[in-house]
């Protein structure tokens, strides 16, 4: 096999397309390997639209970027014709290594595409030698070719909450389905509130799925969310993760430790000494919570009251779960009664009690938000590798293509 044989069975040529030349151009920098590809005179092409075998009606020369041979850049430039089709007209052909409009060929936007996934677009970019912001187009366009064949028809669950997509109010809202496995996210929209989720209940109906079809949401204890869901998921339950009951508390607690830290000196090490799990306390942090607690402080009465949600969440029933929940409330009433310190814990404390009985369905129900928790970790993580996005249409595009099932991307 000689080195034109290689070249042709790499690009995937195919009648009437030959290669006609090769050549090393040491002139330009990065060194780049050129190679031209026409096809025979008079040969028929198809038409873009149906196919049939048609003459060209004029040329234009079109060059697309390839994957690197050795340390050499590729480049494939080629005379495209126009077809003169009896049905649909003067049409520009297209060619098979490369998509429509894109000055890429297919194989190079694939391995882009795998490399965007792990790494920053950036970072990408420089390794490629292009733009960002022409990778960026070429994720858009194929995370948008993906979402469009996506299909929700089977769709009975979902679960929703909130990100950061950069510093200050700036939200993206990220919808999952929880029956799926791997790879669950199927929406993301900026903003958050009510209008997320009834774009969400659009995008749902446009790609097969039923709003009367889902029967249970999961979120967290905002009351745009449980209002929206009411009124677009009409059959759905809904279930208030316990994560966002201990969240509510975990933000109380900090805001008494705070508002106590004003009025009098804490022990040194206070602040992680009530917001970590026990059985991470190193041993600076541990004495700070024994100082806190035989010193009486009011950050130690609100830790206190923190912890004994443990002992609600292991109920094994919901009947359990109704009776602890219950004493849990009346408890944590009597506790914060006539302190101003612990005036932050009423808040936490009046938001349970509204959602008593949307948390008690979580001992009903098989989801939770742990996965899309544990997701928008993954996502303030690549947000973090690329230093934060210009804007949150990328911001989505990475989210899409980090965890949404997009399992014909290479295939749109």
């Amino acid at each position: 096999m000689d080195t034109r044989e290689v070249f042709v069975l790499g690009l995937g040529l195919k009648s009437p397309w030959q290669l006609a030349g090769q050549r090393l151009n040491t002139s330009r920098e990065p060194h780049t390997l050129e190679l031209e590809v026409n096809a025979d005179r008079g040969a028929a092409y198809p038409c873009p639209q149906c196919g049939r075998s048609c003459k060209a009606h004029d040329f234009q020369i079109f060059r697309w970027q390839h994957l690197n041979f050795f340390q050499y850049h590729c480049e494939i430039s080629t005379r495209v014709p126009r077809t003169e089709c009896p049905e649909h007209g003067v049409k520009r052909a297209r060619v098979p290594w490369a998509r429509p409009g894109s000055s890429f060929t297919l194989l190079f936007e694939e391995a882009a595409m795998s490399l965007c996934r792990e790494m920053p677009v950036s970072a990408v970019a420089r390794h490629v030698g292009v733009t960002d912001k022409r990778l960026w187009r070429v994720v858009s366009h194929y995370v948008t070719e993906a979402l469009g064949r996506l299909d929700l028809s089977s769709m009975t669950a979902l679960a929703l909450d909130e990100t950061a997509s950069k510093r200050g109010h700036n939200y993206v809202t990220v919808f999952i389905d929880p029956e799926r496995s791997e790879k669950p996210v199927v929406f993301a929209t900026p903003g958050k509130g009510k209008d997320t989720v009834k774009a969400f209940r659009a995008f749902l109906e446009e790609h097969g799925g039923s709003s009367e079809s889902i029967l249970e949401v999961v979120c967290d204890m905002s009351k745009a969310f449980l209002t929206a869901a009411g009124e677009n998921f009409p059959n759905a339950s809904v279930t208030v993760d316990w994560f966002h009951v201990v969240q509510a508390f975990t933000r109380a607690v900090e805001s008494v430790r705070k508002a106590e830290h004003k009025k009098k000196p804490l022990p040194k090490g206070a602040r992680w000494a009530v917001l970590k799990d026990l059985k991470n306390l190193t041993k600076h942090q541990a004495a700070a919570l024994t100082e806190l607690i035989t010193s009486g402080f009011a950050t130690a009465t609100a830790w206190r009251m923190k912890e004994k949600l443990r002992w609600v969440r292991c109920a094994t029933s919901a009947r359990a779960a109704r009776w602890r929940l219950t004493h849990f409330l009346r408890y944590a009433r009597t506790q914060i009664k006539g302190d101003p310190l612990l005036e932050a814990l009423s808040s936490a404390i009046a938001t349970v009690q509204n959602n008593f009985e949307r948390i008690l369905q979580r001992w009903a129900s098989n989801y939770s938000n742990a996965r899309l928790e544990a997701f928008n970790g993954l996502f303030k993580a690549a947000r973090a590798r690329a230093r934060g996005y210009r804007n949150t249409s990328v911001f989505i595009s990475m989210i899409y293509l980090i965890a949404a099932p997009l399992r014909f991307i290479f295939n749109s």
